[in-house]
């Protein structure tokens, strides 16, 4: 190619135009995004080392007058095999050759001990108690359990192996047993299948048959809300109805935990919302580091994503535990519908054992000892430890 052709070519060449300044507009709209992107940043990471900051995951020790470590007490948190699956839980007492109580949290996979910073039971003085993290929850949260574990038969053989560890580390032959809500209905077929292993059991909030418990929470919560004048709630309830035929559909039980709370039949008669009542209050407790509270959460979820509710909601404990061989308690809150006392108190009557008490707590939902723990450490000490019934509400 010659030259002149070549400048030829050149000369076709487009001239390249220096491009329009974006309008000024849009630049503040692309400084703003940007400015909110690094806030966001900024406020995550903030966040994230606030809460790590707050959640030490530590066990506070039980102090004497001048400051010092409590001579003979224990408090810490430690990891156990048990059936297979590394299972965490917290001891926590002033005096380790106390009686052991071992507190069988309700959900599925919903520990009680994170409650207790807010609501202290105090009963430290009177037992060893431990807050086991039943397989799947929070301590005791791992993916790879195996699925096929996940079953009623397998919680129940969970309590007796922790039971067993109990008793060997404390030699004891037999310990005290409670259980709550959905702890209740596998620790009293637990105490059922070897009293042996146990002094009495207490069951708080107690589950009888959870079907006809939900039947009667339901039509409780139809006519509440009917007076409260609440058309939307009313609304969403009959579009969801239990019946003790079909059972409870998806979408009652969406709506179950939201209705209960803004009555103050749920957790705690205090408590009007499982979002600041549970969740962030679980984030401000300072006994998990924060990787176990992302594990409560997950734990959560990991375990109600297997039928446990369809299994429970299929077997009724007046059939299947009509009798104990131990000592019975029962603990029940005056405004309990999520496990309605009413049903408690009839199964109790007719539920044959060698001592049996029943106390109803009257400023109290679903968790009377968190919520009146003076009242509960009076019965737990003067009737439970003693094996009487001097304070019971049926006598």
């Amino acid at each position: 190619m010659t030259a002149s052709h070549k400048v030829h070519v050149e000369a076709q060449q487009p001239r390249l135009e220096p491009s329009p300044a974006a309008p000024a507009w849009r630049r503040r709209i692309r400084r703003m995004i940007r400015l909110g992107v690094i806030i966001v940043l900024v406020s995550t990471l903030s966040l994230t080392g606030l809460l790590w900051w707050w959640s030490p995951g530590t066990t506070e020790p039980f102090l004497d007058a001048d400051g010092h470590r409590l001579p003979g007490s224990i408090s810490e948190k430690l990891s156990v095999a048990i059936n297979g699956v590394e299972q965490g839980m917290v001891i926590r007492g002033e005096n380790k050759s106390n009686p052991v109580l071992l507190w069988v949290h309700g959900g599925p996979g919903m520990p009680d001990y994170p409650l207790t910073q807010q609501y202290p039971t105090d009963l430290e003085d009177l037992f060893t108690v431990v807050w086991w993290d039943q397989r799947g929850a929070a301590l005791s949260y791992d993916s790879d359990i195996p699925p096929e574990t996940m079953t009623i038969e397998q919680f129940i053989d969970d309590t007796l192996a922790v039971t067993d560890y109990l008793r060997e580390r404390f030699r004891q032959d037999r310990i005290y047993l409670l259980g709550h809500s959905w702890g209740s209905f596998i620790a009293i077929q637990a105490a059922a299948r070897s009293p042996e292993r146990y002094k009495a059991y207490v069951g708080m909030a107690q589950v009888v048959d959870q079907l006809e418990s939900e039947k009667i929470a339901y039509d409780y919560m139809v006519a509440a809300y009917g007076e409260r004048g609440d058309t939307d709630m009313v609304r969403d309830l009959e579009a969801a109805p239990v019946s003790m035929t079909e059972g409870t559909p998806d979408a009652y039980l969406k709506l179950r935990d939201t209705a209960m709370h803004q009555l103050g039949i749920g957790t705690t008669h205090d408590m009007r919302s499982v979002i600041t009542g549970i969740f962030l209050a679980s984030w401000r407790f300072r006994g998990y580091t924060l990787q176990e509270k992302v594990n409560l959460w997950r734990g959560r979820a990991f375990s109600r994503s297997f039928d446990l509710w369809e299994q429970l909601i299929r077997i009724d404990l007046r059939e299947t535990v009509p009798a104990l061989e131990i000592p019975v308690y029962f603990l029940e809150g005056h405004y309990d519908y999520t496990c309605v006392t009413a049903l408690a108190r009839d199964y109790f009557q007719q539920l044959q054992a060698p001592v049996k008490g029943f106390y109803t707590f009257d400023n109290s939902a679903h968790s009377p000892l968190l919520e009146e723990p003076q009242e509960a450490h009076r019965i737990l000490e003067h009737d439970v430890l003693a094996g009487s019934t001097i304070l019971d509400d049926l006598r």
